[in-house]
């Protein structure tokens, strides 16, 4: 069987390496524009090939060759590989339509900065897609922390600022809760590692594993703005640049429900809180289409 663990990291690493490039060439808009289209075509080409082998069977690698609970695991498998082909298409598409339409290079959107902090949001949701440990995917939603909130801002105007500042306040508040869960799941089992707390979860407190459930929810939940903790969610599409909240829109949420699926399904087996769940996600849908018409 062919080995395809070499392909895991590239999504990761290529936006990264391309997010330099572009920041050692901020004074020629051209390269940079060059420099983020390939990024992102190869993003688009490797995620499609490990979405192929992922079906032969997750792909797995160790970063460093250090195996859990001590190393730093990257996992493709079916979900994570469709996610990220999806989510490395429409940073594909997008980039090119804001090329196409000028915005990237229009005086509110400084391009010498556009693209390399668009690269990084690419590399935190691959990083995310791929976590196959809880503190990896908190690394990767703080790199999307970071960058959303500068491509939040970009152009600096008082509405921007405002609407970039209560975004951050909520992803910290949800950044916050997600590291209180993790430390207290590492305290209850000893890991942090998903397959590993697959096993474990199973073997704790019944009520201590309920607690690590409704916090990895909430902190998710905020993340992917399900009602009711979305209201930050409309006051920070509008203000921001098109091609940047098309990405918004499209894409970062999506992070979050990614997150909610994968923690719930493998970590929580038995859905304690699924009721629960799914009369959250009625009350999402009701509320965004009773929002929508009344705007």
């Amino acid at each position: 069987m062919t080995d395809f663990t070499w392909l895991v990291p590239l999504p990761v690493v290529i936006p990264l390496c391309a997010a330099g490039l572009t920041l050692a060439f901020y004074k020629k808009p051209g390269i940079q524009q060059v420099i983020t289209i390939l990024a992102l075509v190869l993003m688009v080409a490797f995620s499609g090939l490990m979405m192929w082998a992922a079906d032969q069977g997750p792909v797995v690698v160790n970063v460093g060759e250090w195996a859990a609970p001590v190393g730093i695991n990257l996992v493709g498998d079916r979900l994570s590989a469709l996610m990220l082909t999806v989510s490395s298409t429409v940073l594909l598409c997008v980039l090119v339509y804001s090329l196409g339409q000028g915005i990237a290079d229009s005086s509110k959107s400084p391009v010498s900065i556009y693209h390399p902090t668009y690269l990084v949001l690419a590399a935190g949701v691959s990083n995310a897609f791929l976590a196959g440990d809880l503190f990896n995917l908190y690394v990767g939603f703080e790199i999307l922390l970071a960058a959303s909130y500068v491509l939040l801002t970009l152009g600096g105007t008082f509405e921007r600022i405002r609407a970039g500042a209560i975004y951050v306040v909520v992803a910290l508040l949800s950044s916050l809760i997600f590291l209180i869960a993790l430390a207290m799941t590492y305290a209850a089992t000893g890991t942090v590692n998903l397959a590993q707390l697959g096993q474990r979860l199973s073997e704790i407190d019944p009520n201590v594993s309920i607690v690590l459930q409704s916090l990895l929810l909430l902190a998710f939940g905020i993340k992917a703005a399900i009602f009711p903790l979305s209201s930050w969610l409309p006051d920070s599409y509008p203000t921001a640049p098109a091609p940047v909240t098309a990405v918004f829109a499209g894409l970062l949420t999506k992070v979050g429900v990614y997150a909610i699926i994968r923690t719930q399904t493998l970590l929580f087996p038995d859905g304690r809180l699924n009721d629960v769940l799914m009369w959250l996600a009625l009350a999402t849908m009701l509320v965004g289409i009773m929002g929508a018409v009344a705007q």
